[in-house]
């Protein structure tokens, strides 16, 4: 807790003091705008105090919802964990301020402490407007704000049936995706006529409404809520809207709009607007020249409150210009928004609405698929503005191209492929000045200085927001010199993959004579190529008639090193091996024998963080002696060695846990006997959860599974490893049917386009479209794939074979597991073990060999 200075203290440190009131988005923005201009305290220049409200550091409230679909508080978070730190700021969470007295220019907080200023900042934000109804404060009532909000209700959901939220806007339909998820039967009560009122007009609101209405909501437009009914206990039992009807309802969300937090400035006396906010001038300056307000407080000069992040992003910008001593202005903001409610894409931008003189709307619409597009045309052809639902995909180009000529006839811009459209536009028809990155007022010419996304996130913080923009920067990043896989192939591997199916070709040499480099053929390919073709074809095998057993013929001398021996190499040249055990489910016989062949063969035993058994230390030769002992007893290969599917873990499930609401434990087996053995681009590794409590730590992997009272939650691009990252959710609420249908195209979608040794994260990351794409694809079937994506899994799925059982039954393929050609019963000598802690781990002296005697210059050993 801060130590209180004296009431009348001065800031009379050696450098100024600036205090920020409020720690959400646009705070938080601010702090890295003082940072990048050196005002710090860390650059000695500043001290910076920030007093927060909540509990926690500013966090991505345009995210918040989803929370609901996996993202933890931490995953939200929007300041590195060292930012604070590292510039010497002093942050105060959970002590906001409740005073100012500009008198003596100090700041009280709630604690009690006193901190004075030189400049003071005013982030307070907004609050939740609650229609003030009878009832609107009973048990069971919620706004839908901040994280501690969306705990509450997740709490309070676990013993309700029915939910309402009262607001059909951006944050009411995210409200009322989030309680649809939580398994409540759900309504939507607006008061306008259609659902969006501020950022769609009556044909793009009606579009919305069926879609809407077709994921099982219930939609009330045009009416109000008169009241919340409550029970004896007082907590609500129901809702009366203003058109006579009522609601059985115990469980209310009010998302009826914000307004600006401006008590703490009307009780210091500064300047507030008629309907809220803190007057402030175009360099955010207060009615006190030491006082600035940002963001959703603040009533700009233009005579607006700016309830989108963008905005309040300029603001602290020209906010921090002008407190660093440079000339800013913020006048006015663009207040084009893309996003995607309950799976819905919706995006407007400019005058959407076509208020301005002379107007003209260019519309196409299409009930069927949910899909209506309008743009607005000025006389002289100048786009003005535009709504899109159901499908947006050119928000990116067109909210750019506001206020210009469009190159080519608008209806061009709106019809459906066959029917005269559409035109795509590419990036070089934006001018330079044109603002690709709205959140952040990035235009194109500051992307286009830089090569790589990464290096535009970096130094631009483009595409760091909402992140619509990120297709558009991919399309103006330049494209590398040579896309080639290697300098014996000119195609990716993707295209490589393409070419394998369309052509069937069955070995690597035929692909190299046809499509290598001309220099490449007739030559033996390189270490980067062999194995990835050899995985190509394996992957493929049953559909173009290749072998499906990867050591017959010159498949065999594609492979990487622990294929060679179907086992994983180990530093003193030992190999372990790791049967399959489906789901993490074993019987005591089967426990017994892997415990028996470990003792009898002196082998290393470990349990894996897959739900498996390593057993460690084998000699080549003892391979085949070892499958076949676990073969009798029912085991097959666990393809540890391969990048091909490794586990599918589980938790117990409704089975055994009270906890549990499926049977996770049988959907892991039934996905892993599915998936063994198919070889794509990375290891592929996955789980399957019960219940919320995620114990099978589903979201670390490349497509992991929760169970929902309804059915299955999907989830895709985990990864743990040196760069962990979360799993996205790609489909909730799925069948047993469902579940494995989008799986099978999944997977092989990624088999197809994946790069070299691309883990599902980085392809999900890098893939043009992101999450968004692959769901079009694989969920939509947006590209019409899904058909033959379907096949080829139904392909693998028939011709799998165990490796193991498929070595040991063989004598030609036998052969190979000899540590000497010429000497086939000579074990390595190299191969030595001592005991610790009852078992056996390398000889690391005999690894390291002896130890020589260095001689110095004067001749003495040393």
């Amino acid at each position: 807790m801060p130590e209180p200075t004296t009431p009348n203290a001065k800031a009379h440190t050696a450098v100024p003091t600036i205090v920020v009131v409020g720690h959400g988005m646009v705070g938080q923005r601010f702090l890295e705008a003082l940072a990048d201009r050196g005002l710090t305290p860390a650059a000695g220049r500043a001290r910076i105090v920030v007093l927060c409200e909540e509990p926690r550091p500013a966090y991505d409230r345009v995210r918040l919802s989803s929370y609901f679909t996996g993202s933890t508080p931490a995953d939200l978070s929007l300041a590195e964990p060292d930012f604070t730190a590292r510039h010497g700021i002093e942050l105060y969470v959970g002590d906001p301020a409740s005073g100012v007295d500009r008198a003596a220019r100090t700041v009280t907080a709630r604690s009690g402490a006193v901190f004075p200023y030189d400049t003071l900042v005013l982030a307070t934000g907004s609050y939740p407007f609650v229609p003030p109804v009878p009832g609107k404060d009973a048990r069971g009532c919620f706004v839908y704000r901040t994280i501690e909000d969306l705990l509450a209700i997740e709490e309070y959901a676990k013993g309700a049936a029915t939910g309402a939220v009262v607001g059909g806007g951006l944050l009411g339909l995210e409200a009322a995706g989030a309680l649809k998820g939580l398994g409540l039967n759900t309504h939507v009560v607006e008061f306008a006529p259609r659902l969006m009122p501020v950022q769609v007009d009556e044909g793009g609101g009606a579009a919305l409404l069926r879609t809407v209405e077709e994921m099982g909501l219930a939609v009330h437009t045009g009416v109000g809520t008169l009241e919340v009914t409550t029970g004896e206990d007082g907590a609500a039992t129901g809702m009366a809207l203003s058109d006579g009807s009522s609601l059985d309802v115990d469980l209310v969300v009010f998302s009826a709009g914000v307004r600006p937090r401006d008590q703490l400035a009307r009780d210091c006396g500064l300047a507030v607007g008629e309907r809220g906010g803190i007057v402030v001038d175009a360099q955010c300056r207060t009615s006190d020249p030491a006082v600035f307000a940002i963001g959703e407080c603040a009533l700009a000069a233009d005579g607006r409150v700016y309830g989108l992040v963008a905005p309040g992003y300029e603001m602290a910008q020209a906010a921090a210009e002008v407190i660093a001593g440079g000339r800013s202005a913020f006048t006015g903001a663009d207040l084009s928004t893309k996003l995607k409610l309950l799976g819905v894409d919706v995006a407007s931008f400019g005058d959407a609405h076509g208020t301005a003189e002379g107007a003209l709307d260019v519309v196409y619409s299409d009930a069927r698929s949910g899909v209506y597009k309008k743009l607005v045309i000025g006389r002289d052809g100048t786009l003005l503005g535009g709504v899109l639902v159901g499908d947006a995909d050119q928000y990116g180009m067109l909210r750019p191209m506001t206020g210009t000529v469009l190159p080519v006839a608008p209806e061009q811009l709106v019809l459906p492929a066959g029917a005269g459209g559409p035109v795509a536009l590419g990036p070089s028809a934006l001018p330079d000045e044109a603002v690709i990155c709205s959140c952040h007022n990035v235009t194109k010419g500051a992307v286009c200085e830089h090569t790589t996304l990464p290096d535009v996130k970096k130094c631009t913080k483009a595409g760091t927001g909402c992140g619509s923009c990120l297709k558009v920067i991919g399309q103006l990043m330049p494209p590398p010199e040579d896309a080639g896989l290697c300098g014996c192939f000119p195609y990716s591997r993707s295209e490589l993959y393409e070419i394998v199916r369309t052509l069937e070709v069955t070995s690597f040499t035929a692909l190299l004579d046809s499509h290598g480099r001309e220099e490449a053929r007739g030559g033996d390919g390189c270490e980067v190529c062999k194995p990835t073709v050899g995985s190509v074809i394996a992957s493929l095998a049953p559909t173009v008639g290749a072998s499906g057993y990867v050591l017959d013929g010159e498949q065999a001398a594609l492979q990487d090193t622990n294929d060679h021996f179907l086992a994983n190499l180990q530093r003193n040249g030992s190999y372990s091996i790791v049967p399959r055990i489906p789901g993490g489910e074993v019987t005591p016989e089967k426990l017994i024998v892997i415990g028996e062949v470990a003792r009898d063969f002196g082998l290393y035993t470990k349990i894996t963080g897959g739900q498996r058994i390593d057993l460690f230390g084998a000699r080549v030769d003892q391979l085949p002696l070892i499958w076949t002992r676990l073969v009798d007893a029912g085991f097959e290969s666990g393809h540890a060695y391969g990048k091909s599917l490794r586990t599918v873990k589980s938790c117990v499930g409704q089975t055994w846990c009270r906890y549990g609401v499926q049977d996770s434990v049988r959907m892991a087996i039934d996905l892993e006997l599915r998936y063994r053995g198919l070889r794509s681009p990375h290891k592929l590794k996955s789980a399957v959860s019960g219940c919320a409590r995620e114990c099978a730590e589903a979201r670390g992997k490349d497509f992991g599974i929760i169970a929902t009272a309804q059915g299955w939650n999907l989830y895709v691009g985990g990864n743990g490893g040196a760069t962990p990252r979360h799993a996205d959710l790609l489909a909730q609420d799925l069948s047993d049917a469902e579940l494995v249908r989008l799986i099978d195209r999944f997977l092989m979608f990624y088999i197809r386009t994946a790069d070299r040794l691309e883990r599902t994260s980085a392809w999900l990351e890098r893939i043009d479209g992101g999450l968004e794409h692959v769901r079009d694809v694989v969920v939509h079937d947006s590209l019409g794939l899904c058909e033959e994506l379907e096949r080829l899994m139904a392909d693998h799925v028939a011709g799998y074979r165990d490796e193991w059982a498929e070595t040991i039954n063989d004598p030609e393929r036998l052969r190979r597991f000899v540590t000497f050609v010429n000497a086939p019963d000579a074990p390595d000598p190299s191969v030595k073990f001592v005991p610790e802690r009852g078992q056996v781990k390398p000889d690391l002296e005999l690894l390291a060999g002896p130890v020589l005697a260095v001689r110095t210059l004067e001749g003495t050993a040393s």
